[in-house]
């Protein structure tokens, strides 16, 4: 009998009879990406049930999908888990799980714009923005970029770009704005060049910073005996971005550091150019409202 058209049966599993696959797909667990699911699950419980076998003859049952939320809830100390019990042929295990890992119409994200208001009114019930940053488990500065898109009024045409995935991120929406501010005509070339792209392509933030760095010019030289203060070398490493110069080898970079910066910004892999597309736009948006934190 296929996974298909095997019946299913809800329960509230005891997390000491539920226990991982052996042969499962998923080898590897990115810690820190567990730690925020851990902190979500003791704050409201595990949303989506595992999926998991009918019990063996030791009483109990073996993941088919769902490991990750199955450890984080051990880490939270959760008694329970929600499970969706079905009998799964062995040579049907690698299509479900490959399936469910591919999203195929499991559920899909919430567009940029939503989500940033739903995080703007969940945080509005704290006391103060830190309370609230520490309630989804992140830093002030990843609070701000995360609701950057509720925060800021944009014109219809490009909300709606957003809205729609054609542009990539709320930190590109915001600076297409700014760059509409500051030259329509090539905002609006932009725009038009993305409504040519196929389905699936969207306007990159990179590209949006290039069009803003020549408009705005080149920087003033400097004198060398000056040191640069912090802002100086902030906008340094924007301006290197936009005019797509060599990173340094990796050994300059400490990898250690790199890996406490993504840590703070809520970043599970800690991925490099990640890390810096992520500082760059908290950047930007701090250089928007005109915060001193730089």
């Amino acid at each position: 009998m296929s996974f298909k058209v095997t019946s299913a049966q809800f329960a509230m599993i005891d997390i000491a009879l539920v226990e991982p696959d052996s042969a499962s797909l998923r080898q590897n667990i990115d810690e820190a990406a567990l730690k925020n699911l851990v902190n979500s699950i003791r704050k409201i419980g595990v949303i989506h049930p595992l999926v998991v076998q009918s019990a063996n003859l030791s009483g109990r049952h073996i993941i088919i999908v769902g490991e990750r939320r199955w450890r984080a809830a051990v880490l939270a100390g959760e008694p329970s888990v929600p499970a969706m019990i079905r009998t799964c042929h062995i040579s049907e295990v690698m299509d479900v799980q490959v399936a469910e890992n591919m999203g195929q119409g499991v559920r899909a994200a919430l567009e940029p714009r939503e989500m940033a208001n739903a995080i703007q009114t969940i945080s509005e019930r704290f006391e103060n923005q830190e309370a609230a940053a520490e309630h989804f488990g992140g830093t002030h500065a990843w609070l701000k970029q995360a609701t950057a898109a509720a925060s800021v009024n944009l014109s219809p045409k490009i909300s709606a770009l957003l809205d729609s995935g054609r542009i990539a991120s709320a930190g590109t929406a915001i600076q297409l704005e700014k760059l509409s501010r500051k030259n329509n005509a090539k905002a609006d070339y932009l725009i038009g060049q993305l409504e040519q792209m196929p389905d699936g392509e969207n306007l990159t933030k990179k590209t949006v910073d290039n069009a803003l760095f020549e408009e705005g010019g080149r920087r003033k030289k400097r004198d060398a005996a000056t040191p640069l203060a912090v802002t100086d070398i902030a906008e340094n490493i924007v301006v290197a971005a936009d005019n797509t110069a060599q990173i340094p080898e990796r050994n300059w970079i400490n990898p250690g550091k790199v890996k406490r910066v993504a840590h703070f910004l809520g970043l599970p892999n800690g991925n490099e150019a990640e890390v810096l597309t992520r500082l760059i736009d908290a950047f930007l948006l701090m250089k928007e409202e005109g915060s001193e934190m730089f």
